[in-house]
Order: structure tokens, then sequence, then C-alpha cells
């Protein structure tokens, strides 16, 4: 109903404005060779010139129309209008006089009046003015809508001040962005906001206007300029900067304790996407952001399209963003295979309905079960083989290490042999962080996994690869839901550890990054995401209740539990032994593997296949002996040990 009544509106609005410009034409003609006379039509030639623009004009009209339709004047929607339309309103007037110098000199040419009054073709200063009165015309009745609805909203504005009082609000940003968001708060009668400073860092902006509104200084002048203006609100409106400069202008602004929002990113400003609506709070995301690792896409779908792919673990935040990400690379099939049922059955109905054209198959069942692992590679034929299966909570599996080395190691050994058995080409394994220098079992877990990956990549045709990564933003036991939970409920938000540092990282950035593995895998490689700066803990837990609007300390306690079992101070990507090297991504690496002993290896790994089976109490010391840099240390010596090394690695 609202859209009909919408339709009917701009139909109403088109046919006022194509008789508005038909008018506008005859008028601007006439008067346009009134003033070519020094105002004076009584004369034999200028009469006899009008009578010939009046032959003319129903033909030249309908043309000049077609003109002003071809440059869309009839669609734009005038309150939004700028110098793009000015152009366009240029442009249709320079078409409507040639066709007018076309017309005149053909019916110069061919009217019996014209050859017997010997008449010149009509004087070029008529069509000056006239070009000159027609832009001005047409201009004033579009830009004169645009006038008009500034009063009226000027009005509205002052009667809807006068009922409640309005934010006051700076704007971080002088460039588009910036400028369309002060325009939208100035203009829309939803706005709470008036604007009363801009922030920039060019200093040609310094002291200029944007929209009425005065550019006061930059990112150092942001705390002093809020109290001095007394500023409520700051939106943060450069789509278009790092994410150093964003973490950086926001972390500035978070101590003015005024209310923070941003723009959308940039792809949404070039959509024209700007506008109240798509304002959003600033996230701790924003704060923990770096500039996103590019992929070449089209080596991703060189690679994934037309095969049959397995994700293991596809249910789990990772795993489920693979899924996502490669249905929509036109896969000949997708085998998603997890064990718990609930997320499954979420990313299968997702992707049934974004791609419904897929060949999907969803099923349950563990990478334990080696049986039900090579009956899936027999039946569906796998060409490549993600997997992402995997206990991952340190804590817990300090708790239940058995389990973590049946579902970790022997979980990834299951599959990589069935990969390896019935001809798959790509392996890649997704590893962590955690297995760099292990303190818990869970991260030795892992680096025995990527021993295994690297022991089959030498004896198979499989291309095996690993891939290394931090913490991930927003997944399943990540410390910022759990944040959020604690700030909802009213604290205390508990940090394990005052110097604890981690690196960071979203979900799609993972998931890009073991795609682009996938593309430049040649066998045996383990790739390292460049993870940027790291991030202390203490300081994101701080930064959250902040966002939320409460103070530190204050409003909301944060308590400091110790580490907990396994837990270190920090995380490493690499270790010293393995070197790194480079590829095509600046933002991805790859660490060269450390040679082992396979033959001991084997054996040491069916020695942990039996005490784990029977649940063995020294299964942590079986697989210290597997793992060299795997030790069992209590976390009062990492405090006392990794300090020093933690707090170095935040200064670097």
């Amino acid at each position: 109903m609202e859209n009909s009544r919408f339709d009917a509106r701009k139909t109403w609005r088109t046919i006022f404005l194509v008789l508005l410009d038909i008018l506008t034409v005859n008028a601007t003609a006439a008067i346009a060779l009134w003033v070519s006379y020094e105002f004076n039509l009584h004369y034999d030639q200028p009469y006899f010139y009008l009578m010939r623009i009046v032959k003319l004009i129903p033909v030249f009209t309908v043309l000049t129309l077609v003109a002003i339709a071809s440059f869309k004047l009839y669609n734009s929607l005038w309150e939004f209008a700028s110098v793009s339309e000015l152009w366009h309103i240029a442009f249709a007037c320079v078409v409507a006089v040639v066709i007018e110098v076309i017309g005149h000199n053909v019916l110069a040419r061919i009217a019996p009046e014209a050859a017997l009054s010997g008449l010149a073709p009509m004087p070029k200063r008529y069509y000056i003015i006239h070009f000159f009165l027609l832009c001005l015309a047409l201009g004033t009745t579009r830009f004169g809508y645009r006038v008009l609805r500034r009063v009226r909203h000027g009005a509205a504005l002052m009667v809807n001040h006068a009922i409640k009082a309005k934010k006051r609000t700076m704007v971080i940003g002088a460039g588009k962005a910036g400028s369309l968001v002060i325009r939208e708060l100035n203009d829309s009668e939803l706005s709470d906001c008036h604007v009363v400073c801009v922030i920039d860092d060019s200093p040609s902006k310094k002291g200029g206007y944007i929209q009425n509104v005065k550019v006061v200084g930059n990112r150092d002048d942001i705390i002093d300029v809020a109290k001095e203006y007394k500023v409520e609100e700051i939106i943060f409106a450069i789509p278009t900067a790092t994410a150093a400069d964003k973490r950086e202008i926001i972390s500035i602004c978070q101590k003015t304790g005024c209310t923070l929002q941003t723009v959308p990113g940039i792809y949404q400003l070039v959509n024209g996407e700007v506008a109240l609506q798509k304002l959003r709070r600033v996230q701790v995301e924003d704060l923990l952001g770096r500039d996103a690792v590019k992929v070449n896409m089209d080596e991703i779908l060189g690679y994934v399209e037309n095969k049959a792919v397995l994700v293991t673990g596809g249910g789990g935040s990772i795993g489920s963003e693979l899924c996502r990400q490669i249905a929509a690379h036109n896969p000949k099939r997708l085998v998603i295979f997890d064990i718990y049922e609930n997320t499954t059955y979420s990313i299968q109905n997702e992707i049934l309905k974004n791609h419904p054209d897929l060949k999907l198959e969803v099923l349950i069942g563990s990478v334990r079960d080696e049986k039900r692992v090579n009956l899936l590679f027999e039946k569906y034929g796998i060409d490549i083989v993600y997997h992402a299966a995997a206990h991952k909570h340190v804590p817990l599996m300090e708790q239940s290490p058995n389990e973590a080395i049946k579902n970790n190691v022997f979980g990834t050994y299951n599959v990589a042999r069935a990969a390896d058995a019935y001809g798959c080409k790509k392996f890649v394994m997704i590893s962590t962080d955690k297995a760099v220098n292990p303190t818990n079992i869970m991260g030795a877990s892992k680096r025995i996994c990527e021993m295994i990956v690297q022991m089959f990549n030498a004896r198979s045709k499989t291309e095996f690869v690993s891939v290394r990564f931090g913490n991930v933003l927003g997944s399943n036991g990540s410390v910022i839901p759990l944040f959020r939970k604690q700030i909802e409920n009213g604290g205390p938000v508990t940090v394990t550890h005052k110097d604890i540092i981690r690196y960071f990282m979203t979900i799609p950035e993972a998931v890009s990054l073991v795609l682009q593995a996938g593309a430049f895998a040649k066998g045996g490689e383990i790739f390292v995401l460049d993870m940027g700066e790291p991030v202390r803990i203490d300081d994101l837990a701080r930064n959250m209740i902040r966002l939320s609007g409460f103070e530190p300390d204050v409003d909301i306690k944060i308590q400091y539990t110790g580490l907990r079992p396994g837990e270190k101070l920090y995380e490493e990507l690499l270790m010293s032994e393995e070197g790194l090297g480079k590829t095509d991504n600046q933002l991805i690496y790859v660490g060269h593997q450390i040679e082992f002993d396979e033959e001991v290896f084997t054996k040491q790994l069916e020695e942990l296949r039996q005490a784990c089976g029977e649940n063995s109490r020294t299964i942590k010391e079986l697989v210290e002996v597997i793992v060299p840099t795997y030790h069992i240390t209590d976390n009062s010596e990492l405090i006392n040990g990794e300090a020093e090394k933690a707090n170095t690695a935040v200064s670097c």
C-alpha cells in the first residue's frame, strides 16, 4: 500500500515537471529573443524571428523534453541534488540548443517567406542567451524544491527542537561521508542530533566549514574540543580510514565519555547507503580492527569450482564460515560433517536458502570413527578437505586430556589417512598459535596434528598443509561474548591476568586465509597470518565496558582471577626453527616444517593411541615426549617467566 502511494506521488511529480518544462522551454525562447533585441520586438526582423520560433517550438519542445529525460532529470531525487545534477542540466541544455540551431537553419532554407525576406539565420546571441536562460530556469525549478524542502524542514526542526533537546554532536571526518552525515542529521526530522563541530586531520581543512559547521581541529584536539563544545555524541565518518587510524581515533574518543557511532564501510558509502538508519554504535571489533586480509578470489574460485569439498567441523564458528564461502564458489558438491547437530542444522538451512541449486550433503558423525570417515570419502569422491573439527577449549581439555588426543590427534589422523587413500587433491588443516611452544594439552595436540599433516605430505600425492592463526572474534567460547554477557549482568568482568595479551582476527579473515592457503599450497607448508599488534585483554575489557556506557572499576568491576591451567600470558605464531617465508599475499607467510623421524613418530602415535584408549593418567607425559617444545608447567612459573616477554611484545 505504501509503495503504491509512493509510485503515485512519483508519477504526479513527473507530470508536474514535464508541464513546467514545456512552459519553461517556450518562455525562455521568447525571452531570449526579446533580450537579444534590447527588449523590443516591434521591428520586422525580431517579429519575423519570433514567428519562426513559434513554428519550430512544438518539435523543439518535444526534442528538448527527450534530452532532459535522457539525462535522468525526471528521476533524480532533488532533495539530495548536488553538482552532478547541475552538470546533467547543463548537458541537457547544450543538446537542446544544438537541436534548436539545426532546426532554425533547416527552416530558414526551406521556408518560402525566409527566401523572400532575405533574412539571415537567427542571430548567434539568441542561442547563447537562450542556453543560459534555459539552464537557469531548469536549475531553479529543480533546486527550488530542495530550498523549499530545507525551509520546511527548518521550520519542523525548530518546532521539534522546542519539544526536545538536541544532542550536541561532533563529526570526525570532513570528507564526503562526513558531509553526507551532517546533511542527513540536519535534514531529517528523525534526527535528535545537532552537529556543533567537525574534526579532521587535514591542516588545510582546519578553520573551514562543511555544511555550515566549522572544522575545529584534528584528532589531538578531540578531548579538549569535546569539553569546549559540550559534546554528547561523536560520529566517526571516515570509512576509508585504515584500521590503525580508526583504532587510535576511537580510543581517544572513548576518553571523552561521549556516545560513539560510526558510518558504514566504504562500499556502502559508494552505494549511497550513508543514512541515519545505517549509523551504528562503535563496537569492540572497531578497536581491535586492522587492515583486512586481501585474498585473490579468482584463485580460490579456480580450485574450488566443480570440486567435491568436505568440511569437517562444519557446524562450528570457522567451519560454518568456510561452508558459506565455499558454497558461493560453485563447488560440485559440498559435504558438511560434524558431531553437533544443532549448529550443523542451522548452517544447512542457511546454505539451502542462499544456494538452493547447490548439491549439499550434511552428515552427523565423529572424525574419531575411522570407518564412518572412510565411507564418506568413498561415497562422495572428495577432492578437497578443510579439516576444522577439533576440541579447542584450553581449560576443559586440561581436565580431559585423553579426549583432546582422541578427537584432535586421531580424528586428524583418520581424515588425513582417508584423504590419502582415496586420492584427495588437497587437505587443509585448521591449526592454532597455541601449537607453538605449547603449555597446554590442547596446543600440544594441535602440534601433533601438524606433524601428522607433515608426515602424510611426505608420502602422499595429496597436498597436505596447515593454517595457523590466533584468536577469532565472536567464535564460540571466545572472550568477547563472555565479556558482553558479564557486562549485561552488571559485572564483574573477569580477566585472568592484568598482563595477558592475545592476537585477534575476524572469522571471515580466518576463513579467507584458509581458502587462500589452499590456493598457495604445494604441500608441507604451515601458513601463518600477520596478526598485527597484540591486544592486552585488560584493555579489551575496559574498552568494552566504556562502549557499553559504563566506567570501569566504578560502574562495572574488573576482577583478576589468575591464569587458568595451561594458559599462557602471550601466544606465538611461529617457532624459531621454522623460519618465515613470503607469499604473494603480504599478510600471509609460510613457515618451514621442522624435520623429525617419521618412523619414531609413527611408533609414538601407536603408544599414544593405546594410552588414550585406556584413559591413561600419564597422557601428558607421553605427549611431552612427542612434542619437545611442550612442557607441563604450572601457571606460577608461566607468570614469572613470561611477564617480561609479554610486556615486550606489547611495546613492540
